[in-house]
């Protein structure tokens, strides 16, 4: 671990933007134009996993993959600029920037919108690694030198695990404070307002202990 200059990662949707407006929006679209009811709303409780995990609840298996094309291309026009940070976003990731060190993203979504949303929002961000979930993120964190990863869902807590890095969960997401806990993170914060001062006092402690 080299403190301060930390490598820290953070999940993208309901860690870093709120981008439900926007997801919501694309799925109601696909349902207009398909005519297969989708709610949306559920949808967007339960942000975190793959796309092609969530349209198999809507699609059957032969149709998901032509389906997630589709998503992708109604992506850019009607979620983006519904899209917006969360509370602390931009604070947070200047954050690390002032002791020195990197920000990634390293997000489950299509790497392409995911870098639209960053671009659009003018977020701080150094690198950005896309469609990988849970452990699988685990190797694209290790081999930037992460030494946190940020996140909203229980499967980043997996993934933080996955690299070796303290796990520090938001409950800004579908899981609670509790669940959060529960689920094994080694930090859990109401939202991410609250990740300056916690990593102000995390690299203090890194030093005192190096």
């Amino acid at each position: 671990m080299s403190l301060p200059s930390p490598v820290v990662g953070f999940d993208l949707d309901m860690t870093l933007i709120d981008s439900r407006p926007g997801i919501g929006a694309v799925y109601d679209a696909l349902a207009a134009e398909t005519g297969v009811p989708i709610d949306s709303a559920l949808v967007t409780s339960r942000l975190g996993p793959p796309l092609d995990v969530e349209l198999a609840n809507w699609f059957p298996a032969d149709r998901v993959s032509a389906m997630a094309d589709r998503y992708r291309e109604l992506y850019p026009s009607l979620a983006i600029a519904a899209s917006l940070p969360l509370p602390g976003a931009t604070e947070a990731l200047a954050a690390v920037h002032r002791l020195g060190g990197r920000t990634i993203v390293v997000t489950s979504k299509y790497g392409p919108n995911a870098r639209l949303h960053v671009e659009h929002l003018g977020l701080p961000v150094d690198d950005l690694v896309g469609n990988v979930y849970a452990e699988a993120k685990g190797p694209a964190l290790a081999e930037r030198g992460a030494v946190v990863y940020v996140g909203d869902h229980t499967a980043d807590i997996a993934a933080a695990r996955a690299a070796g890095t303290v796990s520090v969960a938001v409950a800004t997401g579908p899981f609670g404070v509790d669940a959060l806990r529960a689920a094994g993170a080694d930090v859990v914060l109401d939202d991410l307002r609250e990740f300056p001062s916690w990593l102000a006092e995390y690299a203090r402690s890194a030093q005192r202990a190096g």
